[in-house]
């Protein structure tokens, strides 16, 4: 877990190692649970078992400035069977679509080092 501020924005991130596809409905839901009051919990995942599966989530955050910029680290790093969450707690200042793309680019490398 690493835990980065922006613009009185705290993005907290996880990486989690998969043995199989039905762990990550499990893992959200437990983070919805431990973080009841965040905005947003973002996600992408790279699992290669035979055939690769990816996907990626922006829950909320407008298109394409969470999820996929969360892939775009994964799969730079290579990293396979990997979940990487990232749970934001809105701090009041709206950082725009680039903005949050970088922030979100951020937390997954943080959290991948």
């Amino acid at each position: 877990m690493k835990e980065i501020e922006i613009k009185k924005s705290k993005f907290i991130s996880y990486a989690f190692k998969l043995e199989n596809l039905e762990e990550v409905k499990t893992i959200l839901q437990n983070l919805k649970k431990e973080h009841k009051k965040a905005e947003h919990i973002c996600y992408a995942y790279v699992f290669n078992h035979g055939i690769v599966s990816e996907k990626c989530f922006d829950d909320g955050e407008p298109n394409g400035t969470a999820g996929y910029p969360i892939l775009n680290v994964i799969k730079k790093r290579g990293a396979e069977n990997t979940l990487v969450a990232v749970v934001r707690y809105f701090g009041g200042i709206k950082l725009g679509a680039g903005g949050l793309t970088r922030a979100y680019t951020k937390a997954a490398s943080e959290v991948l080092k």
